[in-house]
């Protein structure tokens, strides 16, 4: 994998109503794979990447969710993701890492691209053959 990486500002996108110094940290369950407990928070350096993820952890969790997206700043040391980089895909497109490190919370982000109708409707069927595919891996 690329060592190169971005100095931030860095962003993480949600469900979860958070306030600045919140800490996000890892040991909880993927919202993919929720027998897998994740041994890693994960950030990105899109602002409309997070805003993605976001969206899809509204669709996971169905109901009345709303999508938020943070700017953060990992506190400890952090890696590229390797569910999106050089083990699944050249580079790293999405600008997404990871961290053991707990990632701080400095602000709630309102200025983030919303997904077009089609888009969600495109990110739903994707989602429904990712969670039905027993072979789908998450790199923890």
């Amino acid at each position: 994998m690329s060592q190169t990486f971005d100095e931030g500002p860095f962003y993480h996108g949600t469900i979860a109503d958070l306030r600045a110094g919140d800490l996000l940290t890892a040991g909880f369950r993927s919202n993919y794979r929720p027998d897998v407990v994740m041994n890693h928070i994960y950030f990105t350096a899109l602002k409309d990447g997070a805003g993605l993820a976001a969206e899809i952890a509204v669709e996971l969790a169905g109901g009345n969710a709303v999508p938020r997206v943070y700017e953060v700043e990992p506190t400890g040391a952090f890696e590229n993701d390797p569910n999106v980089t050089d083990k699944k895909f050249p580079g790293n497109p999405t600008r997404s890492y990871r961290s053991s490190a707990p990632i701080k919370i400095v602000r709630e982000v309102t200025d983030w691209t919303r997904l077009t109708p089609e888009a969600l409707q495109m990110w739903r069927e994707r989602l429904s053959a990712l969670l039905s595919d027993s072979t789908a891996e998450i790199i923890n």
